[in-house]
């Protein structure tokens, strides 16, 4: 008789609401073919669901920044001292580190070195900025999981062995958006302009962006009598430190508070004031026009810029997909109440434009929508058994 195979073990680390977004949705389409792979690591709720063993929970990754990440720099080697140790003493089949590229490129060589395959489901923006990190990458990775297109030519290029596989959220955002429905949950009358609001998740981010989404919440306020405002907040941080705001910079204007429900939100809104990152993803493939604000801490922009490190020609996810700029991107010093309200009203002022932009993001949504999860797991299972001969068994065998 041959000896059992024991289950497939996968080691996991995923950052922030959208990497647990992703770890959850991955782990689900592993279970499909091996119902019986066990995950351990560093997971958010939606991960837990699933039945990963958590660790530490995702949002002890949430920090930006070159420098803002100091303060919390002898947490974050601590956590990764740990976690490391954990893994080494485990053996995992393989390593899947979900965004989070600054913890999990640093977790990644001791890992390799031991012989665990690793792989980086979501690329780090090296293409955009410190291109020269992709070099020292291909020391220590076997695979990169690429959400966009683009991704995987620049790899290439640079001898990484990396795979597309679509994004997730495309697979599970509707290609047509249930506009009237939307509205009809949130209760709002037909003609009347909503604007979304979406000041971020990470404490840091809101923090730099709230003052001025709530000035320009009181700008579009007395500007277009009758607008309404939704806000779906992505944690009890960025409520509370929204809320601050609006009492402070825009005292007596409502703002509907929604607990997560983006995708409603979005769906029915007119337009959407965003923080750069994956929920100006979520607004394009709801079809929505946006105006997006990105605020660094002082010192990281004045190194970005001072240094030549951003490559990219635009920061925003939507600006990028399409090749050109077809939404306003504020960065820093442009990000005011007066620039990112008229921004909007420019968007609510002229219709043909946002129906020409929702062309251009459907075409967009159609390059995304792959199978992003199942292409991921298939691709890790791959590997696995590529590394080691062949991938561990969900049941014993006789």
């Amino acid at each position: 008789m041959t000896a059992p195979q024991r289950p497939i073990r996968i080691a996991i680390v995923a950052g922030e609401l959208s990497g647990d977004n992703l770890g959850a949705a991955f782990i689900r389409s592993i279970r499909a073919r091996l119902p019986d792979a066990q995950f351990l690591g560093v997971a958010g709720p939606r991960m837990l669901a699933e039945g990963c063993e958590c660790l530490e929970p995702s949002e002890s990754l949430a920090v930006m920044g070159l420098f803002e990440v100091l303060k919390h720099l002898p947490r974050l080697l601590g956590l990764r001292r740990r976690i490391r140790e954990h893994f080494l003493a485990a053996q995992p089949d393989v390593f899947v580190g979900v965004d989070a590229p600054e913890f999990n490129l640093n977790l990644a060589p001791a890992l390799h070195d031991a012989g665990i395959p690793t792989v980086q489901y979501v690329s780090p923006q090296v293409w955009a900025w410190r291109q020269g990190r992709v070099e020292r990458m291909a020391r220590f990775l076997d695979l990169v999981l690429c959400l966009l297109p683009f991704e995987q030519r620049f790899y290439d290029e640079h001898g990484l062995a990396a795979e597309f596989v679509g994004h997730p959220l495309a697979d599970q955002v509707p290609f047509v958006p249930e506009r009237d429905a939307a509205r009809t949950t949130l209760g709002l009358a037909a003609g009347v302009e909503m604007v979304a609001i979406l000041p971020g998740s990470r404490r840091g981010e809101v923090s730099r962006l709230a003052a001025d989404f709530a000035g320009a919440v009181a700008w579009l306020a007395s500007h277009r009598p009758g607008i309404c405002f939704v806000a779906p907040m992505a944690n009890g941080d960025a409520r509370e430190l929204f809320g601050q705001a609006l009492a402070t910079h825009a005292p007596g204007v409502d703002v509907d508070f929604l607990e997560g429900q983006a995708q409603l939100a979005l769906t029915a809104a007119d337009a959407v004031l965003v923080a750069s990152g994956t929920a100006t993803l979520e607004t394009l493939l709801c079809k929505r026009p946006m105006v997006v604000a990105y605020r660094l801490g002082a010192l990281t922009a004045w190194m970005l810029k001072s240094l030549g490190l951003m490559k990219a020609p635009h920061f925003a996810q939507p600006n990028l997909l399409a090749g050109r700029r077809v939404v306003p991107e504020l960065f820093q010093s442009e990000v005011t109440p007066e620039r990112l309200g008229s921004e909007i009203a420019r968007w609510l002022d002229s219709p043909a434009e946002c129906a020409a932009l929702e062309q251009v993001f459907a075409d967009i949504h159609r390059q995304l929508r792959h199978g992003g999860s199942e292409r991921a797991a298939d691709a890790v299972l791959r590997l696995v058994k590529q590394k080691k001969g062949a991938v561990p068994s969900s049941r014993a065998e006789p």
